[in-house]
């Protein structure tokens, strides 16, 4: 019985296993991670970079990697932290004296992943920035929209990105995606 009960309340991730392919581009659900939604002043950065293990970037669209570990700069005070090595950024955040919000939202988000050639192109279906590498580089990430939905987009490598939003909108941008996948196939 207790092994019944336990299959039945285990939880499943968002979108868990699916992928698509198509001529030019890749989708794929990527594994859960751990996040962050992090808010400090400019006093406060230093500390809470030292606990984070990497400097939280300062300058618009840009980012910050160590390892398993990103932060996504999202405005003046703002961050998404990502990690993916199953370290904890809001326990590394808990002794920080310095003035700061660190929200969890591991089980908020959905990410994925968006590779080939022809992944800006599918992006671009549903998203109006100008994603040439001059304009956003790899490592380049901001909050936007995809058709309906907000989104947190990084670019990883010159052809692939991470697309992050809310598991409540998951099934409808994964959808949104490989509709665009196939037109940018076509």
């Amino acid at each position: 019985m207790a092994d019944a009960v336990s299959r039945i309340a285990a939880r499943a991730p968002a979108l868990s296993g699916r992928e698509f392919g198509a001529k030019d581009v890749r989708l794929t659900v990527l594994q859960p991670a751990d996040r962050i939604s992090l808010r400090a002043p400019a006093a406060s950065l230093g500390a809470l970079s030292k606990a984070l293990g990497l400097t939280l970037p300062t300058a618009p669209k840009n980012s910050a990697s160590k390892g398993k570990r990103s932060a996504l700069w999202l405005g003046p005070d703002e961050w998404l932290v990502i990690d993916e090595g199953g370290r904890d950024p809001l326990a590394d955040c808990a002794g920080v004296k310095a003035l700061h919000s660190a929200v969890g939202i591991s089980h908020r988000n959905v990410a994925i992943s968006v590779t080939g050639p022809a992944a800006a192109a599918a992006i671009n279906a549903g998203c109006p920035q100008d994603l040439s590498l001059a304009a956003f580089p790899v490592g380049a990430c901001s909050r936007t929209i995809l058709g309906k939905v907000e989104i947190v987009l990084l670019r990883t490598a010159e052809d692939a990105f991470r697309v992050e939003c809310w598991r409540s909108f998951a099934d409808y941008a994964f959808a949104f995606l490989i509709e665009a996948a196939r037109d940018a196939a076509a």
